[in-house]
């Protein structure tokens, strides 16, 4: 198996990509071999691991190699990616794989209806620039290990975006949402 081979979907027809209670991370492909997680002299060096760690809102971004990659931190949920919708949910508490399946397709499909209403609250944003395909994976991994490990291929119209994220409260449910729109002058310039 290698970093580039997909991940089945776990539930509800999309792919969660668990994490061991640090951040998620996004990471553009050629950056992926600068990415070296937690050392083996952790927590003396906390290394790429730590810097992920020390982005203490729901979103951050951090140098990767030559490019800048996007932490999804703050909870210690699973995480997955809607691609119509260009949103990362990622949701607050962790659970067994049956509730996955049992909840995701209704999750799924109540983020729609939030972002179709134009009721997801604004509290971060930061700008990423994104030139080519992005892998998600628990930051605690290096790149030789993410193969191996849960991950999740995104691809994005390459562009400058404007990254969005918000702490959601759904009547069983909290989630936090992550929201990656193109900017409108790239948008126009694809046009």
């Amino acid at each position: 198996m290698t970093a580039n081979d997909p991940k089945p979907a776990q539930s509800g027809g999309l792919t969660w990509v668990s994490t061991l209670g640090g951040p998620h991370i996004l990471v553009p492909q050629s950056a992926l071999p600068y990415w070296h997680g937690t050392p083996r002299n952790y927590p003396e060096d906390e290394g790429d691991y730590g810097r992920a760690c020390s982005v203490q809102s729901y979103i951050g971004l951090i140098d990767v190699g030559p490019s800048q990659s996007l932490v999804v931190a703050g909870v210690l949920g699973a995480t997955t990616y809607l691609p119509e919708r260009n949103v990362i949910i990622q949701w607050v508490q962790t659970r067994s794989a049956e509730r996955y399946a049992q909840e995701a397709s209704a999750l799924a499909k109540a983020v729609v209806e939030i972002i179709d209403a134009g009721t997801v609250p604004e509290d971060e944003e930061v700008t990423w620039t994104v030139e080519e395909p992005l892998i998600l994976f628990d930051s605690v991994y290096g790149h030789e290990d993410v193969a191996s490990e849960d991950h999740l291929w995104i691809h994005l119209i390459p562009g400058q975006y404007k990254v969005r994220a918000a702490y959601v409260e759904l009547p069983e449910e909290q989630i936090v949402l992550v929201r990656l729109n193109l900017s409108a002058a790239a948008a126009a310039q694809r046009e």
